[in-house]
């Protein structure tokens, strides 16, 4: 079996920066087990596995020339993810690429239902997600306090991570984890976040960083899903809806956030980095 792989730089318009993902399309799916494989053989935060929708065939011509419809499942070299935005937008890269007619891609996911991806003016691709507002959390886990090297301002919870508050940028930026510690709090991961606050960052208005020893293995460069509930927590607490944020990573990239009621429009560049074949 030969198969097409496409490796993306999402949430950055600069090669070797963002986050990486590898796409690969297929005519049906793939064991689970090979799926896992390849993710793990990538070694990249993501591996998005793309299926067109049976019922979305050519012969339908009344929408097949703009819009598309793709099954989408997402693998971390540790295991297999519910929501990935940055190898969302890494797929849609590739399909706008290869279908320069498309207007609309909708991807189906089991965990999150239907997501909506378009390309702006600007080219730009905007990701139509769940708005994943956090709760604050009263009492705070033992092992997320003993995990972290600075203790928490506020911390709130979804059903991906802990969101970490904290004063500054330095905190954010200094920060030390504990990834064995921090496994505890399986299977959630953790976000780290503050308002922006000095001239280096003055483009933005919040920044944050993602640690995922339990999915993910370290820390994930740029994260896209993350997003949903950071955009919806600094909303409220800046009083705006149209946000930036830019992640912390050694890589680091920058997300585009539009809070609207129950959804979160999330929105980032994308730069083409390799394609090949992968032979099994």
């Amino acid at each position: 079996m030969r198969l097409e792989i496409n490796v993306i730089d999402a949430f950055t318009d600069t090669l070797f920066k963002g986050n990486s993902a590898a796409v690969i399309i297929t005519d049906s799916w793939l064991s689970d087990d090979l799926m896992q494989s390849i993710a793990m053989e990538n070694n990249l935060s993501e591996t998005a596995f793309l299926v067109v929708d049976e019922s979305d065939t050519l012969d339908d011509k009344d929408q097949s020339d703009t819009v598309v419809t793709y099954h989408i499942r997402w693998f971390s070299p540790l295991t297999e993810i519910d929501f990935c935005g940055h190898a969302t937008l890494a797929s849609a890269f590739v399909l706008f690429k290869k279908n320069p007619s498309l207007t609309v891609i909708n991807f189906l996911v089991t965990a999150v239902g239907t997501l909506s991806v378009v390309q702006t003016d600007s080219g730009k691709i905007q990701m139509n997600f769940p708005n994943t507002k956090p709760n604050k959390v009263d009492s705070i886990p033992e092992s997320l306090l003993a995990g972290l090297s600075i203790a928490p301002v506020e911390v709130y919870c979804n059903g991906q991570a802990y969101f970490v508050i904290y004063h500054s940028e330095s905190d954010v930026l200094s920060v030390v984890r504990d990834n064995d510690t921090l496994k505890q709090l399986k299977p959630l991961d953790v976000v780290v976040t503050c308002k922006t606050e000095s001239d280096q960052y003055n483009k933005y208005n919040f920044i944050s960083r993602y640690f995922w020893p339990v999915n993910g293995g370290d820390e994930d460069p740029v994260t896209g899903s993350s997003h949903t509930g950071l955009a919806p927590l600094w909303a409220e607490r800046l009083g705006k809806n149209e946000l930036i944020g830019y992640q912390a990573s050694s890589r680091g990239g920058v997300v585009d956030c539009v809070v609207a009621d129950d959804r979160v429009f999330i929105a980032g560049n994308a730069v083409h980095y390799l394609t090949g074949f992968i032979t099994i």
